[in-house]
């Protein structure tokens, strides 16, 4: 798959934030849960449930299981309810409260204010700290950014910018466009002594050149746009986060630049759903949640952008994996492992080592002949067609891959699972028919769809990316692709927008986001027609009047890669997965000791019915349950000497409570 991995990085915040904790969407179970499903369906009774009485219950609906609330009524637990009706009541007021932040594109408004916010925040440090150097700063998705030569900054330093930035903006003082020459502004660049506006104002090739005042107090090179005076800035609406390091021009020898980022909206309102979102998304952070959870790692002393999946994590990856290529098989895919590494040669004919080496590593030596690790698993499916001579009545031909690759990533740029330099895409190629191009897009975006409602994603943003300046094909066969896109699009029935120019350089595209819990949008799945890897790679095959013509190739995933999309997940369900993901979905929890031989006795009765479980003691009973609600266990089994006697279990469920014997 061609560099899905490093575009698909980002992610967006959506136009719709909740001041509440969303909850996450709960996907269907499958296999494993008709056999846990036994444990939750049985009639309430008392017994070990009365060690459950003071600890608090709710009913909910979890991973397609309805949980019944338990029948145990003293007066302590009818409080809780009537606490926690009380309680939901109220949630349910807020979640219908919704704030719509604005983005940069949909308010022209929000965009000026954020720019202008930038302007501000230099004035006020240069005003505090007059030997800081100005480099650029622009606006960002959520706020904003300014880079400075100065001195390392405290969060004491961002209070006493942010108090100057709010006299700066009760000033209301006039933001005002000049335009000079070059020379002109060369020569007040000079007199400031600004090194980095002069190499700004070099690489600025237009005449003339336009400078935005402050007042008459600041200015710099500035191509806008502006609000008219900064008193238009609600400084209540206005936030500085953070201070980074971050080398001028992203160039790690140049020098290390002071980046202050700060957040800027209309309106306190629209800040306070955004900090909001900034909260639970630190909540769900799966680098924290990874570790708390025990599923992965990264290993600094194997290296930086590794991933160690650890026995939970494991698990879930296995699950993933299973289900990927059950389904692939179904839509009649051929499944294929090929070796992570090639002779270099290899990637000369596919056109990486000229148009990807930084993100290669270097080559290796083995008996005079130079090999690579794999950037991509393209060439090896070719090599794969290649092995025979095809005929049209073959197509369409479908392959895929759980495969690894290597990429070199600045340690900078490594971010727990969604940067990393080793991955495994869930890679597939097709090779067909000029014709059959639409139905087998269609068929990529049904499988697409199949795959994301079973991991609980049902909202995407799509786009048809259609033919750059520069480009490998004739126009009739990139018209025909672009059509059969298009149709294909329509035929499933999605909206979209259209990309014009931004499709690559060898084929029309197609790219879809997912949206998260938070309502940020993640690009996971692509669909990319080739024209380029067939002709370098001189593949053909043998038409109906036995001549030989070369098949269209499309590539396309659907996670994009497995390390991302666990991190996406994580995120998503906040580390409390359904219970079809969960890496244990039963844990046995004796009241005593004694009741151990009883429990290991259950574990392995639900093990064999295909149910992740264990026993955990050790601890009194409510300490047991309170860790394994912490560590996110879907199901509990209670087993006192009642149970024992009956051969029964009281189930506890993390969000239903008591549910049962």
């Amino acid at each position: 798959m061609f560099a899905v991995h490093r575009m698909a990085t980002s992610h967006s915040l959506s136009s719709s934030v909740l001041l509440s904790s969303p909850s996450s969407s709960r996907t269907p179970p499958i296999r494993a849960l008709s056999a846990a499903k036994r444990l939750v369906s049985s009639v309430p009774r008392r017994s070990a449930a009365s060690e459950l009485g003071g600890l608090g219950v709710r009913s909910k609906t979890r991973s397609g299981v309805s949980l019944v609330r338990c029948a145990v009524a003293t007066e302590s637990t009818q409080s809780a309810r009537t606490s926690q009706a009380e309680s939901l009541e109220e949630t349910q007021k807020v979640e219908e409260e919704r704030i719509v932040l604005p983005t940069n594109e949909s308010s022209d408004r929000l965009l000026r204010i954020r720019h202008t916010c930038a302007h501000v925040m230099a004035m006020a440090v240069q005003k505090l700290f007059p030997d800081a150097k100005v480099t650029i700063g622009p606006w960002i998705d959520n706020g904003f950014y300014y880079d400075f030569d100065m001195e390392p900054l405290t969060d004491k330093d961002l209070k006493r910018i942010k108090k100057e930035m709010d006299r700066i903006i009760g000033k209301n003082l006039p933001l005002v466009r000049e335009e000079v020459s070059r020379d002109e502004a060369q020569r007040r660049i000079t007199a400031m002594n600004e090194p980095y506006k002069m190499e700004i104002l070099g690489s600025i090739k237009e005449e003339p050149i336009t400078i935005y005042h402050i007042g008459n107090e600041w200015w710099d090179l500035c191509a806008g746009p502006h609000v008219e005076s900064t008193g238009n800035i609600n400084r209540k609406a206005v936030e500085l986060e953070s201070v980074a390091g971050a080398y001028w021009r992203g160039d790690e020898k140049r020098p290390m630049l002071q980046r202050i980022y700060g957040t800027a909206w209309e309106n306190e309102k629209q800040l306070k759903a955004y900090l909001h979102f900034k909260e639970e998304a630190k909540r769900r952070d799966h680098r924290r949640i990874g570790q708390d959870l025990d599923l992965f790692s990264i290993q600094e002393e194997a290296g930086g952008g590794l991933v160690f999946w650890h026995p939970k994590g494991a698990i879930i990856r296995h699950i993933i994996e299973d289900s990927w290529k059950r389904i692939h098989m179904e839509h009649g895919y051929d499944l294929l492992y090929t070796p992570h590494v090639a002779r270099a040669h290899l990637w000369k004919t596919s056109g990486h080592l000229d148009f990807y080496k930084e993100n290669m590593y270097d080559q290796m030596n083995i008996e005079d002949d130079l090999y690579q690790l794999r950037p991509m698993n393209c060439p090896y499916h070719i090599l794969v067609y290649k092995r025979k001579l095809h005929s049209y009545r073959d197509f369409p031909i479908r392959v895929a891959e759980l495969g690894t690759v290597y990429r070199y990533e600045l340690s900078g740029s490594l971010h727990g699972l969604f940067r990393v330099r080793g991955f495994t895409q869930d890679d597939a190629h097709i090779f067909c028919l000029e014709d059959q191009i639409r139905s087998e897009i269609r068929g990529v975006l049904d499988l697409t769809e199949r795959i994301l409602l079973q991991f609980g994603f049902s909202k995407y943003e799509v786009n048809l990316s259609t033919r750059p300046e520069k480009a490998v094909g004739d126009d009739d066969i990139w018209d025909k692709a672009t059509t059969a896109l298009r149709e294909a699009l329509d035929d499933k029935g999605w909206s979209y927008q259209i990309d014009e120019g931004g499709g690559a350089f060898y084929g029309p595209k197609i790219d879809l986001k997912i949206e998260d819990a938070l309502g940020r949008k993640w690009q996971c799945s692509t669909i990319q027609v080739d024209f380029n890897l067939p002709q370098r790679f001189d593949i053909t095959y043998v038409d109906s009047n036995l001549e030989k013509k070369r098949p269209i190739m499309i590539h396309r995933a659907v996670l994009g890669s497995l390390e991302r999309f666990f991190g996406v997940l994580i995120e998503h369900y906040a580390g409390d997965f359904p219970l079809w993901l969960s890496p244990i979905q039963a844990r046995i929890l004796p009241v005593t000791d004694n009741q151990l031989k009883f429990c290991n006795e259950v574990a392995r009765k639900l093990k064999e019915n295909s149910v992740r479980a264990e026993v955990c003691h050790g601890e009194r009973l409510p300490k047991l349950i309170r860790n394994a609600e912490k560590q996110k266990i879907p199901l509990m089994a209670v087993v006192g000497p009642k149970e024992v006697e009956t051969g029964t279990v009281t189930v506890r469920s993390r969000f239903g409570g008591s549910s049962g014997v």
